[in-house]
Order: C-alpha cells, then sequence, then structure tokens
C-alpha cells in the first residue's frame, strides 16, 4: 500500500477545506469502493478526508418524506423503526445490499456518489423521485444519474442528505449475482398519487434507467397480468459474463412481476 494523509474533519466545511489541499485527495464515506479500487490501483489517491465525523449520519420522517443522511448505513436503513414503518421497500432494499460486513460500513452517501450500475439504491432514488442535497444545492433523481459510474455531482462536492417522498406503495426486488450480491437485474416499483414509476438498476449499459414500457402498462391497470404482453428491447442492455441483454430484458419483467406480487 502506498504512502498517503488521511483527515476526519469534524464539519462539511472543513472536510471540503481538506480536500482542496490536494488535487489527488479523495472522499471517504464506507469505502465499500474506494479502498478496493486504492488497492488495485484502479484509482489513486494522496489523502483521503474520512466523512465520518462531519455528523451526516441520521433518519427523520415526516408525514410526506424520509430524510436520510448521506453518512447512514446500510444497516441502519435497514433496522430503522421509521422507515420499515413508512417506507418498508427502502429498509428491505437497505437490507439485501451486499453482505453484512457492506452493510455495517456502507452509507448511502457513497453509493450513490458512485453511481455503480449495479447498485441498489439509484432505483429508488429514481423511482420515488427523491432529493439529493450537497453542500451546495439540491438536485433531483432525474438530473443526478448521469452515465455509468458519472453523476452530476461536482468537484469537491458532497451529498449531504436524500429527501424521498413517501408514496402509496412501493416494492424492490432485485436477481442478485450470488458471489456480489450486486443487482443483475433489480426492480423498484412506486406507486404514487400522480402514477407508477419504474425505476432499473444493474441492467443498462449506462446504469439505472425508467422503464416506461412497464410504466405505461401498470398506470393503464395496475395489476400482474398488465405487464405479461410488454416486450423489453436487449437493446442498451447489459452483455456480461453473467448474463445476457435478452436474459436481462427477460429478469425486468420476472422482478418487475415479483415487486407488484409484493404490492397488491
Amino acid at each position: 500500500m502506498y504512502e498517503l494523509e488521511y483527515s476526519m474533519p469534524s464539519s462539511v466545511n472543513d472536510a471540503v477545506a481538506e480536500i482542496k489541499k490536494s488535487s489527488e485527495a479523495k472522499y471517504l464515506a464506507g469505502g465499500m469502493t474506494l479502498i478496493p479500487t486504492l488497492k488495485a490501483r484502479l484509482s489513486s489517491a494522496d489523502m483521503l478526508v474520512d466523512l465520518k465525523g462531519a455528523n451526516l449520519s441520521n433518519v427523520s420522517v415526516s408525514s410526506s418524506e424520509i430524510v436520510i443522511g448521506s453518512m447512514t448505513r446500510h444497516c441502519d436503513v435497514a433496522s430503522s423503526s421509521e422507515v420499515l414503518s413508512s417506507l418498508p421497500a427502502l429498509a428491505k432494499l437497505a437490507g439485501g445490499i451486499g453482505d453484512h460486513m457492506v452493510r455495517n460500513c456502507g452509507t448511502i452517501g457513497g453509493s450513490l456518489a458512485n453511481n455503480d450500475p449495479a447498485a441498489c439504491y439509484p432505483s429508488a432514488v429514481l423511482a420515488l423521485d427523491a432529493t439529493i442535497i450537497t453542500n451546495e444545492r439540491a438536485i433531483t433523481a432525474e438530473d443526478f444519474f448521469v452515465g455509468m459510474f458519472e453523476t452530476a455531482l461536482n468537484e469537491n462536492e458532497i451529498i449531504t442528505e436524500v429527501k424521498f417522498p413517501i408514496p402509496e406503495k412501493a416494492s424492490y426486488i432485485k436477481f442478485p449475482n450470488p458471489a456480489s450480491r450486486y443487482a443483475m437485474v433489480g426492480v423498484f416499483i412506486a406507486k404514487k398519487a400522480n402514477g407508477v414509476a419504474v425505476a432499473v438498476t444493474g441492467a443498462g449499459e449506462n446504469g439505472v434507467f425508467r422503464c416506461s414500457e412497464i410504466e405505461n402498462a401498470l398506470n393503464s391497470s395496475f395489476n400482474v397480468g398488465s405487464i405479461d404482453n410488454v416486450e423489453i428491447s436487449p437493446d442498451g442492455l447489459n452483455n456480461a459474463i453473467h448474463a445476457s441483454g435478452s436474459y436481462r430484458a427477460n429478469l425486468i419483467k420476472e422482478m418487475a412481476k415479483r415487486a407488484l406480487n409484493e404490492m397488491i
């Protein structure tokens, strides 16, 4: 392991000040992606700015939304009584990420900032029209995800919290890779006052996306049978060693049906 400096500031402002000291400095959230890439020399840094001390871990719930601090761990979202009662689909999603070690270290902000195309949280953020709050601005889910491993975050910008509107109903089902537990395909369905939203992770070449074909079918008739005649094109879906685009297209329909069965 090469030498690097380490800092754990006590506020967001101090963290920004620390990161600006070096062009090679990086923020450290849970470290579930950053540390392995540093060890494998796929990434480099001369300073890590740990956000653990910046007071960004919290969960609060009102009648209309759930607000989760960016450094809140997956296990804390999964076990939160407030999340379990207000939006159980989100608690279930968090409880199915990786293994217990990943859930005890990984954070929602770190997951979103990395925007891994097989991560679970982006599907919930996109389907629920969540808002990502940073130290500089508020970013809508539609604008936040730019492409594979890419987001709208500016250099040195820090996610501070995520605001999830509470839907009428929601469900998340994924088909996990048996080794990594990443989603080969994950489908989050949210039934809201203004219609049904369906977001898919793990399948797209450019990361998470809304599935308009299933949305249109469910907005016409909210039942499992309405998906039967939906055709999902494999174009734009990942063709990888674990699953072809055609197989993932079939998984999108199957995971959507399983999610609906939980909701109806």
